[in-house]
């Protein structure tokens, strides 16, 4: 019997994780995709949305989240403080350099990004809190792993596949492992199209695990043909100086 229980949970969760990564999914979709028996999908899917955890719409025939997963979530105050302090800052740099500002946090070797501050320019990053993405082919990942021993990085890099989301995408270990020393030494690192083509993102370490509880790091990104030649030190400067100033505020050094 507890492992039933288990193994209800454990695809309760899964829905939960899919329904939220694309905002919205049809019965086909969510039963497709996770491989679920259609007859257990469907008692899986009604019991949620009974509960408040999805939402229903009859007309497009889609499941989204639903009330009772938005509450919880409020409950999460894992990383409040440094959004708190971070998002004004955030919202100020956006503002002076036209560009993305995001603040994400380490999960094993994903970003989970928890702040954003939209460009005012019209074409502009794709993304939103609660996206993860792979922290070895992003700027903001690179330099949260690079705040890990080198050992551990090396080890998290190992376990998995890595696979190329574009033609300048690093994928060897020990290319990485020497990418990431490079971050550690100058303090920044930077994605020149190696998670997608025409976009650049450069990012700077916030705050360690020791000092704050999470390992998070800023980064702000552009479409490429709105960088120039002395991209990335001309955004570094500002990015550096609002890393400072969050860090001031939250009562903490420098990683």
């Amino acid at each position: 019997m507890s492992d039933a229980v288990v193994k209800s949970a454990d695809r309760a969760l899964v829905v939960l994780e899919f329904v939220a990564e694309r905002s919205a999914a049809t019965f086909s979709e969510i039963a497709g995709g996770l491989a679920l028996p259609r007859s257990s999908a469907h008692g899986l899917l009604n019991t949620l949305a009974s509960s408040g955890w999805l939402v229903f719409d009859p007309a497009t025939k889609l499941y989204s989240l639903g009330l009772r997963a938005w509450q919880v979530g409020q409950r999460y105050e894992g990383h409040r403080d440094i959004v708190a302090a971070a998002q004004p800052r955030m919202d100020a740099l956006a503002a002076q350099l036209g560009e993305t500002v995001q603040l994400a946090r380490l999960d094993g070797l994903e970003n989970v990004y928890i702040a954003i501050s939209d460009s005012p320019n019209p074409m502009r990053l794709a993304s939103s809190v609660g996206m993860r993405l792979p922290s070895y082919a992003t700027g903001i990942g690179k330099a949260l792993l690079s705040m890990l021993d080198p050992a551990d990085a090396g080890h998290r890099l190992r376990a998995i596949e890595r696979r190329a989301y574009t033609a300048h995408t690093v994928t060897g270990a020990d290319e990485l492992l020497a990418v990431l020393g490079a971050a550690r030494a100058q303090r920044f690192a930077v994605d020149d199209e190696e998670f997608t083509e025409g976009c650049r993102c450069v990012a700077v370490p916030l705050t360690r695990m020791d000092a704050a509880g999470l390992y998070t790091a800023m980064s702000v990104t552009m479409p490429t043909f709105r960088t120039t030649e002395a991209w990335p030190r001309d955004v570094l400067g500002p990015l550096r100086d609002t890393a400072a100033a969050i860090q001031d505020s939250l009562g903490i050094a420098a990683p």
